[in-house]
């Protein structure tokens, strides 16, 4: 994939961003709706009592939802960098501890222009790297103790510069956004779900479809809803890879190194201390169970194959 310039792919990550601001609440509050719509529809019976108006009663949860929306993002939004760190168990790399990193770091930034962002490190023998934050306070290329023993001063170079465009890019930010709004879909509709649930322990299991159609229904639409809502996440995940693979390689000059790296990346990926697949997104290989054939993880891969990013790589070089 060829490299598509650093301005038109910060001016597409903020549309991505602004699609995504919209989408994900227009695809909760749709969800909402139909399940309210839905259930108006058996609402007339003795429980109920009179027969609910659908549009009334989203009218009526409207503002709640908005502002747990609001609250949960703002929350998400600010803690953030907090819930990485804890969740990689990474810590502040000091310039005295590991001058190679620094070098590496300083000459990279200063080649393109842009503010050193914080390093980190993960203790941890495995290869893996990401980039995280979503302003220049925050921006933080974390590297694992293996990747940095086990890459030769070109390769490392590569894998920093590949973490360095993500941040230029707005990556990190476009990433952020869709995976707090995945993490606020799911929990409303759990909730919505239990809600449902606890409401059909009172009614009859006759009447207009009774609590089970609800029920089912409600599962139905929220696992609709979630497959689309992991389509608008994924959808943007694998081509940011390739880019920032990209990216890397125009301003290392040489492909073949982070080629290379990652090559011996594939070889040894996973960071114990990581379970959430979330976080393991941010990664610059994202490591899950081989499938062979059709599976669920390989529909909804965060990451391309590395060896198709390796073979693009070599054709850079």
């Amino acid at each position: 994939m060829k490299y598509i310039g650093l301005s038109s792919q910060i001016r597409k990550n903020n549309f991505n961003s602004v699609l995504l601001l919209i989408a994900f609440p227009v695809l909760l509050l749709g969800m909402i709706y139909i399940i309210i719509w839905f259930a108006a529809r058996n609402s007339g019976d003795e429980y109920y009592g009179e027969t609910m108006d659908p549009n009334t009663v989203f009218i009526s949860v409207l503002p709640f939802v908005l502002a747990g929306v609001g609250i949960w993002f703002l929350i998400a939004w600010a803690g953030h960098a907090a819930f990485i760190r804890l969740s990689t168990g990474a810590r502040p790399l000091e310039r005295k501890e590991n001058k190679r990193v620094y070098n590496l770091v300083e000459n990279l930034c200063i080649s393109i222009g842009m503010k050193m962002p914080k390093v980190n490190i993960i203790e941890d023998d495995s290869l893996n790297a990401f980039a995280s934050g979503i302003n220049e306070n925050t921006y933080t290329v974390t590297l694992s103790r293996g990747i940095i023993n086990k890459l030769n001063d070109e390769e490392l170079e590569g894998v920093i510069a590949h973490e360095l465009t993500h941040i230029r890019n707005r990556d990190v930010r476009l990433l952020i956004i869709s995976i707090i709004f995945v993490g606020i879909f799911a929990f409303l509709a759990e909730m919505a779900f239990r809600s449902l649930r606890f409401a059909g322990r009172g009614k009859k299991s006759d009447g207009k479809g009774g609590a089970g159609m609800i029920i089912l229904i409600a599962i139905v639409v929220t696992a609709i809803c979630y497959f689309l809502s992991l389509l608008l996440r994924f959808g943007i995940s694998r081509s940011r890879e390739y880019l920032a693979d990209a990216g890397a390689a125009e301003i290392t000059k040489r492909p073949l190194a982070l080629a290379s790296a990652l090559r011996k990346i594939d070889t040894d990926p996973y960071i114990e201390a990581v379970q959430s697949r979330d976080v393991a997104q941010l990664f610059i290989d994202n490591p899950k169970p081989s499938h062979h054939g059709f599976s669920w993880d390989n529909l909804f891969a965060t990451h391309p194959p590395i060896e198709k990013r390796i073979k693009l790589l070599e054709q850079f070089g």
